[in-house]
């Protein structure tokens, strides 16, 4: 079980949330708002907050970006894993991934299976890193985010948290990059 190590410093990231919907404003964008809240409470940086629309070269765009804005070490998206025709999260992103991490989705489904069961199948959360950024996309719902947040991305974005973290790793992710990301950090 996961533990935090106290004898370590928290490091704070600069985390983007992108909020992919043809419907929403940020003024009525719940689920952006909890994510943004919730990094926040755990002592992370908003580095941008945005919404697209549920269009793969738009969606895309705003990736390449923050993928190459040295000041971004995450971003989470939310919204457009789902399967209607308007849904094309996973499509826009997951080409940009230079490696994928299959075990997000499985750790989302897990957590999303024990409170809501079967639906949890009507998700493509799907992570992976592109540029030495970690990227995750979780479903459009406030729920999916506290989810994600709470149950996975609050420890894995911890320094502290042990046996193992991301933010640990992220001076190896750039060494083809040579990049200085999560200052601080020592693997």
């Amino acid at each position: 079980m996961a533990s935090i190590d106290e004898s370590k410093q928290f490091i704070p990231l600069n985390i983007a949330v992108l909020t992919v919907s043809d419907t929403r404003a940020l003024a009525d964008d719940k689920s952006g708002q909890t994510l943004a809240d919730r990094l926040t409470a755990a002592g992370h940086h908003l580095a941008a907050r945005e919404i697209v629309t549920d269009d793969v070269e738009a969606i895309r765009a705003v990736i390449r970006r923050c993928i190459a804005d040295t000041g971004i070490d995450v971003v989470i998206t939310t919204g457009g894993t789902g399967f209607t025709g308007r849904d094309v999260t996973p499509e826009a992103i997951e080409p940009l991934f230079e490696k994928r991490m299959d075990g997000f989705s499985i750790a989302f489904h897990m957590l999303s299976h024990a409170k809501i069961g079967t639906s949890t199948i009507q998700s493509r959360a799907t992570a992976g890193v592109a540029g030495a950024t970690y990227i995750f996309c979780l479903p459009g719902s406030p729920g999916a985010c506290r989810d994600g947040w709470d149950g996975i991305l609050a420890a894995q974005l911890d320094y502290r948290t042990r046996p193992c973290n991301f933010v640990e790793i992220m001076p190896r992710l750039d060494e083809h990059l040579r990049r200085a990301k999560a200052q601080g950090a020592t693997v």
